[in-house]
């Protein structure tokens, strides 16, 4: 991954239900995202097709109906939130929040390894 990807809040209610269970349908999506979002249908379709654009969603036709599974990894999409939480919220560096993350169990040992991964990977790159 050249850079991580700068994800909206809608982008990320999406992805998380779809890192949860692998893949869906725009319905089951919808359907979990429908209560906090207020969207009608046809928006969460149009933003799953958006994702799907910018490379953050696949879609597989699957006997006529297309499911949707996520094209990054759950640590991916986390990583541009914690760099911005540890700039500007805490005021720190980003191993701060990744061992927050670590202490609460909120994602897994393998989540966290590559989490920092990312991170470094990224300082690296802005370095240059």
């Amino acid at each position: 991954m050249n850079r991580l990807p700068e994800l909206s809040k809608a982008e990320y209610d999406i992805l998380r239900v779809l890192w949860k269970s692998g893949h869906h349908t725009v319905r089951e999506v919808h359907d979990q995202i429908a209560a906090t979002t207020r969207w009608a249908y046809t928006t969460t379709k149009t933003m799953m097709d958006r994702m799907v654009k910018k490379q953050l969603l696949t879609r597989e036709d699957f006997h006529g109906i297309f499911l949707y599974s996520p094209r990054i990894s759950r640590p991916a999409g986390l990583a541009k939130l914690v760099q911005f939480f540890a700039d500007r919220v805490l005021e720190t560096d980003t191993s701060a929040v990744v061992s927050m993350f670590a202490s609460s169990k909120a994602i897994s040992a393998d989540e966290i390894e590559e989490l920092e991964r990312l991170l470094d990977d990224d300082d690296e790159k802005t370095e240059l």
